[in-house]
């Protein structure tokens, strides 16, 4: 299986690319974040790539980080999420974006989306909540960041679980100082309480 692509980008447009790899062009699908991340045809590029076998097609989709390849593979999982609506998923929202929609259970987000209904965004959240809340807690230790020794365990990995989603340590650190009866909370709650604080026109 092809899951990594390096070459020359001899051709480009919204969706889908094709990529010079030793004289072999492969054509690949990219979600449109992928997509405007891309440099002038003709010059290197270096996409994370998930092949799919079909009876009658291999297909090829590229991702500019190994995060929006483990988010589309998830997305897979869901029944009813295709490719196409996969892509179109990341196409809209940053890998940032769907993080936090679906650590906060924020389904009316999702289904801002087009093509996305209200049903299928709250199936999303329903079947990928903890999915993603064992994806984000993976980046954090794979990271390597880390919080003060001092501070409890839950405040530790919630603090490398913001870092991971791109959060300034010390905005982080500040949300998680507004909350109240931190303490008692359980890391999920924790996470969602911080991302709740820092998640601008919450209630």
């Amino acid at each position: 299986m092809i899951a990594r692509l390096s070459g020359l980008l001899c051709h480009k447009e919204p969706e889908q690319l094709i990529i010079d790899v030793q004289g072999v062009g492969y054509r690949v699908f990219v979600p449109l974040s992928s997509f405007y991340e891309l440099p002038d045809t003709g010059q290197p590029v270096q996409l994370h790539i998930h092949t799919l076998v079909r009876e009658d097609a291999l297909l090829l989709y590229g991702f500019s980080s190994l995060l929006q390849k483990q988010l589309f593979l998830l997305l897979l999982g869901i029944s009813g999420i295709g490719p196409k609506v996969a892509l179109n998923i990341l196409s809209h929202l940053s890998c940032d974006e769907l993080q936090q929609a679906l650590l906060l259970q924020n389904s009316v987000r999702l289904s801002l989306v087009p093509g996305i209904g209200k049903k299928t965004a709250e199936r999303l959240v329903l079947e990928l909540h903890e999915k993603v809340q064992k994806l984000s807690a993976a980046a954090a230790a794979a990271s390597g960041r880390s919080a003060a020794t001092t501070a409890g365990r839950s405040d530790t990995d919630v603090l490398s679980a913001l870092l991971s989603l791109g959060y300034k340590e010390k905005e982080a650190r500040a949300a998680l100082g507004r909350i109240e009866g931190a303490a008692g909370l359980s890391t999920e709650a924790l996470l969602r309480a911080a991302l709740q604080e820092l998640t601008p026109g919450r209630n």
